[in-house]
């Protein structure tokens, strides 16, 4: 069994990343993950990317354009940049790329597999399967160009993979994981303290996947038809209207799912054929044993095609929250990190972001858009990306890492206590923060830290 774990859609956009920013996102891309693999193991890594909404917060955090299609390649290739020439390190290989990169990802796999003693074979077949899968069995009218396949030595993998529309000028990304993988949104918890208050409702237990997707589909439908169908509880099970249960389903038949049945008159529209990412592939069903499944899980992202950030992007309790921690926090509270020489409450928020990226939970990464108040975008949206304060929250989190690894946890503490101190403030202060004048703020100091863009 497979999974499928989300996708996203984004306005696409061209362009390149400037050396400047691509050079800084591959450091900072890579100090996340190493934080995440110290802290979680690498495998978590593999879940985290395959959230589609972790994903989106992770580019903005890192100064990318906060709901560009490019986020997607930029990213990734930072990751492949920065954590392949560490892999034995780290234990985590990213392959595939964009373009004619992505038709290398089988041989990657390949030689990677035969250093690691993995089954290169079951690879590479898993990372064709999910790209003709996207690109063929839905139809949804996106072409593959980027296929990246992100695994551990362990063999555990994820997919993250992008097609473009360009008749409505959209991108959509796919996220697909190795079923050993724990789901992002499911048991997030490792535990729970309160007062015992008898059952509750709990739709991150894997038991209740069945009712999030029918509570996702429900908030999908026209209310109509919901009070149509309504009304039909209780007539007899014939001339009711089964909906689908969002349950696995052979492979086999997985284009069957992205049809709809036509309504009397109308002309079914047979989509275009669209090219394949790797040539040369039997059919669908006969490439693709019936037992093989697709299991969906997860969420999906629409993003706007704004490019300026607006307060209705964005949680405003969670930014007032992280803007408290920075600027409001008497010194004692980060001493070991306030006793680094420069560090000042501007890169103190820039932090309590990254620690978000780092220590959040799946319901923190609901608003992407207020990640971009780390670093800026490189189109000046919500701000120009503030170098001295991207270099600056660099040389922290580098600092923190290397001397955990030498037992000395003071900072790396710290930089996990800004998450849980604007949690708090959250909770309990109904923190509140003037959107335009946080914008303005930055604006009017943005030449003092090197505010650049492109």
């Amino acid at each position: 069994m497979i999974r499928n774990s989300g996708h996203a859609d984004l306005p696409l956009h061209t362009g390149t990343v400037p050396r400047w920013l691509a050079d800084r996102m591959m450091v900072m891309g890579t100090l996340i993950v190493e934080s995440l693999v110290q802290n979680y193991g690498p495998d978590e890594v593999l879940v985290r990317l395959s959230d589609p909404l972790w994903f989106q917060s992770f580019g903005a955090v890192m100064g990318m354009d906060w709901h560009s299609s490019g986020i997607t390649t930029s990213v990734l290739y930072a990751l492949k940049r920065g954590l392949n020439p560490r892999a034995k390190e780290l234990g985590i290989y990213v392959c595939g790329g964009r373009g004619k990169y992505s038709r290398m990802t089988p041989d990657e796999l390949l030689g990677i597999s035969e250093r690691e003693g993995l089954n290169g074979d079951s690879l590479v077949r898993n990372s064709k399967l999910v790209a003709k899968v996207d690109n063929n069995a839905l139809q949804d009218g996106f072409q593959l160009y980027q296929h990246n396949f992100i695994l551990t030595r362990n063999g555990n993998w994820t997919v993250v993979q992008q097609g473009m529309n360009p008749a409505s000028k959209t991108a959509r990304r796919y996220h697909w994981c190795s079923a050993d993988l724990h789901s992002f949104v499911e048991n997030p918890h490792t535990g729970v303290v309160g007062e015992n208050r008898g059952q509750i409702l709990n739709l991150t237990d894997p038991a209740a996947q069945g009712t999030r997707s029918s509570i996702l589909e429900l908030s999908q439908e026209n209310p109509d038809r919901i009070i149509k169908e309504i009304q039909q509880i209780g007539k007899e099970p014939s001339q009711m209207i089964i909906m689908q249960n969002g349950g696995s389903s052979p492979l086999a038949t997985a284009s069957k799912l992205s049809s709809a049945t036509p309504c009397a008159g109308d002309t079914p529209a047979t989509p275009p054929a669209q090219p394949e990412l790797f040539e040369g592939l039997p059919p669908l069903s006969s490439e693709i044993p019936d037992h093989i499944q697709i299991q969906t899980t997860g969420r999906s992202l629409v993003m706007p095609a704004h490019h300026e950030v607006r307060a209705e992007d964005i949680d405003l309790k969670r930014l007032g929250g992280v803007l408290a921690t920075a600027y409001e926090n008497q010194p004692q509270d980060f001493e070991s990190l306030l006793l680094t020489p420069g560090l000042g409450p501007r890169t103190l928020q820039s932090l309590t972001l990254v620690s978000e990226v780092i220590y959040g939970t799946p319901s923190r990464f609901t608003d992407p858009a207020r990640f971009s108040f780390a670093h800026g975008g490189k189109d000046g949206h919500p701000f120009p990306v503030p170098l001295k304060i991207y270099d600056e929250s660099i040389r922290i989190l580098r600092d923190s890492i290397e001397k955990s690894k030498l037992g000395y946890r003071e900072k790396s503490d710290c930089i996990r206590r800004l998450h849980q101190t604007a949690l708090n403030i959250e909770q309990h202060c109904a923190p509140q923060v003037d959107f335009d004048a946080a914008i303005a703020y930055e604006h009017e100091h943005s030449n003092d830290w090197d505010g650049k863009t492109v």
